[in-house]
């Protein structure tokens, strides 16, 4: 398993076919893909085959003042899933945010993953919320970015 940072369209695929299947493609465009600051990461298996994805931005986190990074699209391949490439794609953005300054990783994380989150050392802030298409959500926060 390796990671990287790469372009958006190295990651592109995978996050439109676990994130939003069978929706449009555009529905997997983010707002956030051209912004200059903003890095995506793919972890490949031993064949190169990208099989993990997330995609990190500076984005304060309501309510607080330190530099935070939001993260999204994450996302690996259904045959890898449990074996740690989602992992990897968030410890190496997490390490990445850190290098470019931020104090904090955050992200609108699916109730569904709240044990993944958990066990990586985040915790569940406010109410649950909805996101559409996505179902429900809470906020995720981590100040554990050197990992």
């Amino acid at each position: 398993m390796r990671t990287a940072v790469v372009p958006v369209e190295e990651i592109f695929a995978l996050r439109w076919a676990v994130l939003r299947t069978g929706m449009p493609r555009e529905t997997a465009v983010y707002p956030e893909d051209s912004r200059g600051d903003t890095f995506h990461i793919a972890v490949y298996d031993d064949a190169g085959a990208v099989k993990g994805c997330v995609t990190f931005f500076p984005d304060p986190l309501p309510g607080d003042t330190a530099l935070a990074y939001r993260f999204r699209g994450m996302g690996s391949s259904p045959e890898v899933r449990g074996q740690g490439f989602g992992a990897a794609a968030l410890n190496a953005g997490l390490r990445e945010a850190a290098a470019r300054g931020a104090a904090l990783g955050w992200c609108n994380g699916r109730v569904s993953a709240t044990g993944f989150y958990e066990h990586l050392g985040f915790t569940a802030t406010g109410e649950e919320f909805s996101i559409q298409p996505s179902g429900p959500h809470y906020v995720f926060v981590t100040k554990d970015l050197d990992r």
